[in-house]
Order: C-alpha cells, then sequence, then structure tokens
C-alpha cells in the first residue's frame, strides 16, 4: 500500500523557500542565460576573425605577387613614338630598320621591295611589300618594333598564310617622307 508522503512546513517556510526559488529562476533567467548567449557570440566572432586571418596569411603572397605586377606594369606600354617624316634620300634606312626588328622578333626576312610606283615626287609616302616567315607568336614582336619607327605612317594590310613547318606573312606598309 502506499504511504502518503507529508512534509510539514511551516507556511511562512514555504513562501520563503518560494521566493528564494524565484529569485535564483529570476537570476538565472536576467544574468546567466544572457551571459551565455553573448560569450557564444563571441566564441562564433573569435572564430570569423580567425578565418579571415588565415585567410590573409595564406593570400598575402599572392597579394605581393599582384602589386609587384602592377607595378612592372610600365614594362609592357607598347611604343607610341612621335610622329615625324623621313627625308626620300634615307627612305633606304627603313629596309635596313625592318630586318634589324624581324631578326630580333625572330622572324627570317624573305622579301622587302619598297613599290617604286608610290615613290613619286608629290607623294608623301612610300609602300613596301614585306615578307617573312616564323612563327605567329614572333608576329607580334614584329609589330610592336615596327611601332617604335617614328616615321612608319601605317600597316595597310596583313596576309597570314600557314606553310608545312612555318607561316608567312605578307604586310604593306607605309611609310611618311618628307
Amino acid at each position: 500500500m502506499m504511504n502518503k508522503f507529508n512534509i510539514n512546513i511551516h507556511k511562512n517556510s514555504f513562501w520563503y523557500i518560494v521566493t528564494y526559488i524565484g529569485i535564483i529562476v529570476l537570476f538565472l533567467l536576467v544574468g546567466i542565460f544572457p551571459l551565455y548567449h553573448y560569450n557564444s557570440n563571441l566564441v562564433d566572432k573569435n572564430k570569423k576573425l580567425e578565418n579571415q586571418i588565415k585567410e590573409q596569411k595564406e593570400l598575402g603572397p599572392i597579394y605581393l605577387t599582384l602589386l609587384k605586377t602592377m607595378k612592372d606594369k610600365d614594362v609592357r606600354v607598347l611604343p607610341n613614338p612621335e610622329k615625324t617624316t623621313i627625308p626620300r634620300v634615307e627612305a633606304g634606312k627603313f629596309q635596313d630598320n625592318v630586318r634589324m626588328i624581324a631578326g630580333s622578333a625572330g622572324l627570317m626576312m624573305v622579301s622587302l621591295k619598297p613599290d617604286l610606283s608610290t615613290s613619286t615626287a608629290s607623294s608623301a609616302f612610300l609602300l613596301h611589300n614585306v615578307v617573312l616567315k616564323g612563327e605567329f607568336t614572333n608576329l607580334r614582336k614584329m609589330l610592336i618594333g615596327l611601332g617604335a619607327v617614328p616615321y612608319l605612317d601605317r600597316i595597310e594590310e596583313i596576309n597570314i598564310q600557314q606553310n608545312p613547318g612555318s607561316m608567312e606573312f605578307r604586310m604593306k606598309i607605309w611609310i611618311a617622307l618628307k
């Protein structure tokens, strides 16, 4: 059979116990739980900061490399000299310049012929027909080198033809004469 559990507590003592338990619960609700949530938020923020620091350490060398390449950017600027003219008697100098530029670009000069029909006394320009052989990547170097020639007026035409072993480049280049 069941025994009755009987607690004899004085009525005032009961209210004291209820009041103390209420104060403890209130202390937990107002003080400890918000402090626990605040601390857990701080832990999350610390983890985020640690991850950011780790990323900075990993990406730092890449950033320095990018800064260095930005400083070296001036090296890759294409030549753009002020346009001038060349005296008619020195027009043969252009052929020597083209041969030198083609050699430094790694291209082989096949032919370089001035078009004499464009060299009338009243004409301010002279057309040269240039034929080169080599690799396509070297054509870029050649064009950059030609861009540095101040009396080169324009390149009218570039014809590229694939041949066995190498490519052939035909260009029509105009130079400005005095």
